[in-house]
């Protein structure tokens, strides 16, 4: 059994559902692979809240165990705290390095992120462009927008209208599941 790390925020780890463990897209996705008797296994290791300098900082601690598949999704936070795009990209850039160094026969995925609609300029283009960049220059499977489908429609959010209901997370299950498959 290979091990498929999901590294992320609270959109990873399935923040505000009855059920994490069974709810969360990475949890759905792990399902899917049971279906198709793939050898790997699903580590969920989102932390609501975190950024790109905390998973810089907790990357080590899983990176302890061998990965087969690394899936980055972080990035959001930072931008609503007013880190500026480029040192979101470098910590990003910096994670990935290590995953590489550590296992460069590791797959690797990038789930984008598009900024909220209430923040616009030059900062928004900056950081739509971040995830293309990181995708290209490390030849990672990509999903350009982790919520697309989601995002902005109350019925498939919680009350906060930022993080997925059940619903919203079987998009982007959905969603995931083609770039993630062709990887496996």
């Amino acid at each position: 059994m290979q091990n498929i790390l999901f590294f992320g925020d609270s959109l990873t780890a399935g923040y505000g559902l009855g059920s994490a463990a069974t709810e969360s897209f990475p949890a759905l996705l792990a399902q899917k692979i049971k279906a198709e008797n793939l050898p790997y296994q699903v580590i969920n290791a989102g932390v609501s809240g975190d950024t790109t300098t905390g998973g810089l900082a907790r990357l080590n601690y899983w990176l302890n165990q061998p990965i087969a598949v690394f899936v980055l999704e972080l990035g959001i936070n930072d931008i609503l705290r007013g880190v500026p795009p480029h040192t979101i990209a470098k910590n990003l850039q910096a994670i990935i390095d290590q995953v590489k160094v550590r296992y460069p026969q590791a797959k690797l995925a990038l789930l984008g992120m598009e900024i909220p609609e209430f923040l616009a300029g030059a900062t928004a283009i900056a950081f739509s462009a971040i995830y293309h960049k990181l995708a290209e220059s490390n030849q990672m499977a990509f999903v350009p927008f982790l919520l697309e489908g989601v995002s902005g429609r109350k019925h498939l959010n919680l009350w906060d209208r930022i993080h997925p209901s059940a619903a919203g997370y079987q998009i982007v299950a959905e969603l995931v599941w083609p770039v993630l498959r062709k990887i496996l």
